[in-house]
């Protein structure tokens, strides 16, 4: 039985989208401005690629070890003590000199971070059943924006100011928004009493004994590999010899392409009617459609920026729409784990990610974008395959 009133408020769930943002956009502020940071810090070249991958190390590391405590410990006293860990290994961050300095407070970072896989969770306890896709699907698509706008916030930042001012400015927004979560969040005290140690070791027995959970990661997995494709070499394209983009035309592309966050809140409100199927089918589509439309985005055409938007948009669309039914899905499974369930559901989005940026940036140096689409639409078409048999499968 839920205990919190039968009607979410809506400017709750507003401040929990705002929150997800807030705290999701922490972990890409440094990778357009990468290059600058490791300059900046007396990083050579070669390690450049640390900047950003310690802060998703951290992050990696939060969802497996921080993430599951929210069926353990009071929530609201978990995502305050993580966002105010985060605020001061931002403005760290903001003064360092130091590589090491740096490096070891984007990896803290990272693991502050975490709250927002905490905050979903939170939000699904607190909403009513019948409306409870749509209260996460707002929240989910405040966190795509904010992911999404982290790129562009952070080039256009840097080049205004400096790279510093970027972790000064959102340091302080980690203060500010933990005030205004301690005065609007209530206290929510899990009903599980086993020991942390235990709680980690249940994380394998729930990835082995849930069905749903396997799919829905997989499928996640799939899908956000070949977004992360497309968002780590879709740069590297606008700025090559076929279309000449600075950096901050890059930025504004990123920026249009964020439209496709508006997929959460439908794909919530389809899964609250019972459409999971169907909708999960066409996000998956949406994706490998978004894919094959690159491929007539011929090089320095004046339909190539167009094309390349509108793929965007669409990849985007349909990789939001599958997270936040797979979250919808994986919250019906029991509120004593729900947010162990989220902490494997993300490490797989996580480790699908990280998988399509490795292949896409390999992909592009050997072939190009010709190489670096035609995987690209390889990794929906097996999410699709993999539906299919579920689907069937299910059916027999």
């Amino acid at each position: 039985m839920n205990p919190y009133p039968e009607e979410m408020p809506s400017w709750l769930t507003m401040l929990f989208a705002i929150a997800s943002g807030l705290l999701a956009a922490n972990v890409y502020y440094s990778q357009p401005i990468a290059e600058l940071i490791a300059t900046s810090l007396g990083l050579s070249p070669s390690a450049t690629g640390l900047i950003v991958a310690f802060t998703q190390a951290g992050f990696g590391i939060g969802l497996f070890l921080i993430v599951p405590l929210g069926d353990l410990m009071e929530n609201r006293r978990l995502v305050l003590a993580l966002i105010g860990f985060t605020a001061l290994a931002l403005l760290t961050i903001a003064t360092s000199t130091a590589p090491t300095v740096y490096l070891a407070s984007a990896l803290l970072v990272g693991l502050g971070s975490v709250a927002v896989q905490v905050l979903i969770p939170f939000a699904a306890h607190m909403a009513p059943e019948r409306v409870r896709g749509r209260v996460v699907g707002n929240v989910m698509s405040g966190l795509m924006i904010g992911i999404m706008l982290a790129r562009p916030a952070s080039s256009f930042a840097t080049q205004a100011m400096s790279w510093h001012a970027v972790f000064y400015v959102s340091g302080g927004g980690m203060f500010a928004l933990a005030l205004a979560l301690a005065l609007a969040l209530p206290k929510r005290q899990p009903a599980v009493t086993i020991s942390y140690l235990s709680l980690l070791k249940s994380m394998g027995r729930l990835a082995l004994t849930t069905p749903a959970l396997q799919r829905r990661a997989l499928y996640q997995a799939c899908l956000f590999g070949a977004f992360s494709l497309f968002w780590t070499t879709v740069p590297l394209l606008l700025t090559g010899s076929a279309f000449h983009m600075s950096q901050g035309q890059v930025a504004l592309f990123a920026l249009v392409g964020g439209a496709g966050a508006i997929a959460a809140p439908l794909a919530g409100r389809a899964a609250d009617r019972g459409w999971t199927e169907p909708a999960t089918a066409f996000a998956i589509l949406c994706v490998a459609a978004a894919i094959l439309i690159t491929r007539f985005a011929a090089a320095g055409s004046s339909f190539g920026i167009p094309l390349l938007i509108a793929a965007a948009i669409l990849l985007d669309f349909g990789m939001t729409a599958n997270l936040t039914l797979g979250q919808r899905a994986i919250f019906v499974l029991g509120a004593e784990y729900r947010s162990r369930l989220n902490g494997l559901y993300m490490s797989a989005f996580f480790a699908g990610g990280a998988v399509g940026s490795t292949l896409g940036g390999l992909a592009y140096a050997l072939g190009g974008w010709s190489l670096a689409s035609w995987i690209g639409f390889a990794l929906p078409m097996l999410a699709l395959a993999f539906f299919l048999m579920d689907w069937i499968r299910a059916r027999a």
